[in-house]
C-alpha cells in the first residue's frame, strides 16, 4: 500500500510540474505580446459582439498577461477568417478566431468548396450556445407559422450561402415548403438590421441573442419558429420547435446534422499547428474569462447569455458530426440549397 501510495503521489507530482513547465512557458511566450481575436464578420453583429466582450477580459488570465485586440475579416459568410488560420502567423498561438458554426456542416456537406475540416484545429470552446429563430417585423402582419406558410413570399437575408441564417432559410423552404425568399451578401448582422427597418427585409432566420433588444421590448419583431429545442429563457414559449413539423424520418436525419451549429453557437478555434502548451493555457484562460464576474456583469449589460462549452467538449460534437452517414449527408445538402 505504502508503494502504491508513493507511486500515486509521485504521479501527481510529475503531473503538477508538467502543468507547471507548461504555464511557464506559455508566460514566456506571451508576455510583451498582442493576440489579435478575429471575428469573421463586420463590427455591429452577434459575432463581434460576443468576440469583443472575450477581448476585454481574456487577457488578464492568460499567462503573461498579453494584450488582446478584436480584428473584423468578413468575407464568405466567416470562411476567410478561418482560413487565416492556416497562414504561418497563425500557428504561433497569437491569433484566436471565430466564426459561424454552420460552416462546420457546410464543410461536411460540400468539402470541395469549403476546402477546411473542423476536426483538424484546436478548439478553445464556445461562450454559449445558439438559439437560433426565424422572426419578422411586425410591419408584415405576419404572427404565426401558419400566416408565414400562406404568404407569397417573405424575405430574408443572410451574409452568404452555406451560413447558419441561410441554411435555416433552406430548410424552410425545401423542407417545409414556407416561401422563404434569401437576399445574400449582406457584411454582417448590422447591416441586416438596417434593411430589416427600411423594409427591405422581412425578417430574419438568425441567433435569438443578436435580435436587437429594443424591437423585442417594443414589439417590433416576432418570432416564428425555432431551430433550438431547448429555447432561450426570454423567447416566448409558444413558439415551436422546428421538429413540430417533421413527419418523416429523414427530416429528423437532416435536423440532427443542422442543430450542431446551435450546440456549438459561438466558438473559438486555433490553428491545429499551434504548441500544445500555448492551447493548454488559452483554454485555461477561456474557461476562467467565462467565470469572471467582470465579464459576466459586462455580458448582463448586453444581453448576451453565457454558457460555457469547454474545448474538449466542442471537440467531441465536430467527431460526432463528421461521422455521418452518406445518406444523411446526401440529404442535407439537398435541404441546404
Amino acid at each position: 500500500m505504502k508503494h502504491l501510495l508513493g507511486a500515486i503521489a509521485f504521479g501527481a507530482a510529475l503531473s503538477a510540474a508538467g502543468t507547471l513547465a507548461h504555464a511557464q512557458g506559455a508566460a514566456s511566450f506571451y508576455k510583451g505580446k498582442t493576440v489579435n481575436l478575429v471575428v469573421g464578420f463586420s463590427a455591429g453583429g452577434g459575432y463581434d459582439s460576443y468576440g469583443r466582450l472575450l477581448a476585454r477580459h481574456l487577457g488578464r488570465h492568460i499567462p503573461g498577461q498579453p494584450d488582446v485586440i478584436v480584428q473584423n475579416l468578413p468575407g464568405a459568410g466567416s470562411l476567410n477568417a478561418v482560413r487565416q488560420l492556416e497562414a504561418t502567423q497563425s500557428k504561433e498561438g497569437t491569433y484566436i478566431t471565430t466564426f459561424n458554426p454552420a460552416l462546420i456542416v457546410d464543410s461536411l456537406l460540400y468539402p470541395e468548396k469549403t476546402r477546411f475540416k473542423f476536426a483538424d484545429v484546436n478548439w478553445i470552446g464556445s461562450m454559449a450556445p445558439e438559439v437560433r429563430v426565424c422572426v419578422v417585423m411586425a410591419s408584415t402582419g405576419i404572427k404565426n407559422w401558419e400566416d408565414m406558410i400562406k404568404r407569397k413570399e417573405v424575405i430574408v437575408g443572410a451574409t452568404a450561402k452555406g451560413t447558419a441564417a441561410y441554411v435555416n432559410g433552406a430548410i424552410l423552404h425545401n423542407m417545409f415548403g414556407v416561401p422563404i425568399k434569401q437576399v445574400l451578401g449582406f457584411p454582417g448582422g448590422a447591416e441586416q438590421k438596417l434593411a430589416m427597418e427600411r423594409g427591405e427585409l422581412d425578417g430574419d432566420c438568425g441567433s435569438w441573442s443578436s435580435v436587437d433588444q429594443d424591437w423585442i421590448k417594443q414589439k417590433k419583431i416576432v418570432p416564428i419558429v425555432s431551430f433550438s429545442p431547448t429555447g432561450a429563457a426570454d423567447l416566448p414559449k409558444e413558439v415551436p420547435f422546428i421538429g413540430k413539423f417533421v413527419t418523416k424520418k429523414e427530416q429528423q436525419d437532416v435536423l440532427d446534422i443542422f442543430t450542431t451549429a446551435g450546440e456549438l453557437g459561438r466558438p473559438f478555434i486555433m490553428a491545429k499547428a499551434v504548441p500544445e502548451d500555448r492551447v493548454a493555457a488559452i483554454r485555461v484562460a477561456f474557461e476562467a474569462a467565462l467565470k469572471d464576474k467582470q465579464l459576466l456583469a459586462d455580458a448582463e449589460k448586453l444581453s448576451l447569455p453565457i454558457q460555457l462549452l469547454p474545448g474538449s467538449r466542442a471537440a467531441d460534437i465536430i467527431e460526432r458530426v463528421y461521422k455521418a452517414s452518406p445518406d444523411a449527408i446526401e440529404k442535407a445538402r439537398q435541404a441546404a440549397e
